[in-house]
């Protein structure tokens, strides 16, 4: 890479950032968010996946950290694990954007893709500035129907579950569905959880050696029933959770370090669930 194509990958990944700056973000959550990713070399980095502010100062934070010499790989639970291959020839293309990463390992279908991907450009700018291979760190749909049908050994995971995984893992699952289903049907999908923590845990025990910064859900980096978990006591040790939460959460001391932002502007999702259907 070309003194000057790097500087253009670092103005594009500086643009991004500008355009993702939440406007109350304060110097000392930045300043202390960038210490939590220079605290270990595995970094498992939660988010609420739609607060924009959350976002700036995650991409903030990972840009110091590359900054002061860290080269880790990129590990997002926004890429299925079957779009590996996508990745990694758009990344190998000279000239590659964001966007031409995008491209090559989303969803053509829109309905599918399911996230905000203008909050995750950042990420991927600076990954190409740095020179970061991104990892696919999620379980598609597709698997964790099977998962649900068939169990998590018919993919190859551990079906041995802690009681107090099951249950807590139950419990956030009737929270997030508004209380509309009950403990019975959310204990029936545990697994398809489950099945997402274990394949990010063998995915940063797979990049551990460079360092590792794991982009997800605040649910997946918990470290009472999340991925840390299912790392290897080795990997616990080497490794840091940071929580991204929003005002009343109760979770904070799920995490190693925990930072509350405001909470972003968006419909009441329950609202939605309660509806009653069309006609």
């Amino acid at each position: 890479m070309t003194r000057s194509t790097l500087t253009s990958l670092l103005a594009v990944a500086a643009l991004l950032l500008a355009c993702a700056q939440p406007p109350r973000t304060t110097i000392d959550t930045q300043a202390r968010l960038s210490a939590a990713l220079h605290a270990k070399p595995i970094v498992l980095l939660g988010e609420v996946h739609d607060n924009a502010a959350q976002h700036a100062l995650r991409a903030q934070a990972l840009r110091q950290l590359l900054e002061s010499g860290a080269r880790p790989a990129l590990l997002m639970e926004q890429f299925d694990r079957e779009r590996q291959p996508d990745l990694d020839r758009a990344l190998a293309r000279p000239g590659v954007t964001p966007d031409d990463v995008l491209a090559a390992a989303t969803p053509t279908d829109p309905a599918m893709q399911g996230w905000e991907w203008r909050f995750y450009k950042p990420y991927i700018a600076l990954a190409i500035a740095y020179r970061l291979p991104i990892v696919a760190a999620n379980v598609s749909r597709t698997d964790t129907r099977r998962v649900l049908k068939d169990g998590l050994p018919s993919l190859g995971f551990d079906a041995n579950l802690p009681a107090d995984i099951e249950a807590t893992q139950a419990r956030a699952i009737v929270d997030g569905h508004c209380g509309m289903i009950d403990t019975a049907q959310a204990g029936r999908m545990v697994g398809a959880q489950v099945a997402r923590d274990q394949f990010m845990a063998r995915a940063v025990e797979a990049n551990a050696a460079r360092g590792a910064v794991l982009i997800a859900g605040n649910g997946h980096v918990r470290r009472d029933i999340g991925v840390p978990r299912w790392l290897s006591e080795t990997m616990r040790a080497r490794s840091v959770s940071i929580g991204l939460l929003e005002p009343g959460d109760p979770n904070a001391s799920a995490f190693d370090v925990a930072f509350t932002t405001a909470a972003q502007s968006r419909p009441d999702p329950c609202e939605a669930m309660r509806a009653p259907p069309k006609r």
